[in-house]
């Protein structure tokens, strides 16, 4: 099943993400729950998850960015695209993709931006297999 994660979900992106960024600091428990309701509770950021079983095997998050470009239509932006080890090759980033792609048309998106790291060949055919290309913008990040 493909959705939007909701406040029960935390445990299991939790788990995703240490899939995608294991060196990252766990987070304390309260702060962690008081930041995903914030997430959850607010309209500008959209955690979509695939379930199977009942245990959460893949995820995005969508970003709707405000504007006051493109006739005031927002922009959407996807991070944190990450499928658990067991279930990948099954179609399940693409699915969670899709979802994304679709929620952020549905709130007039003008785009959708997705950043990948340059060697993560096999993730970028992936982006490509949902409509994504790598050659009409280019893509600059800055880290603290």
């Amino acid at each position: 099943m493909i959705r939007v994660a909701n406040i029960n979900d935390l445990g299991g992106v939790l788990h995703l993400y240490k899939e995608l960024r294991p060196l990252d600091p766990n987070l304390d428990s309260d702060f962690a729950k008081e930041k995903w309701a914030e997430i959850i509770n607010g309209p500008q950021t959209h955690i979509i998850v695939a379930e199977i079983d009942g245990e959460l095997a893949s995820t995005c998050a969508l970003g709707l960015n405000k504007s006051i470009a493109n006739g005031a239509r927002p922009f959407g932006i996807i991070e944190h695209v990450v499928t658990l080890h067991k279930f990948r090759r099954q179609g399940l980033s693409k699915k969670v993709l899709e979802f994304a792609i679709s929620l952020a048309w549905e709130n007039n998106c003008c785009k959708v931006m997705l950043l990948s790291g340059a060697q993560l060949i096999g993730a970028h055919s992936v982006y490509e297999s949902v409509g994504f290309k790598g050659d009409i913008e280019k893509g600059f990040v800055i880290k603290p």
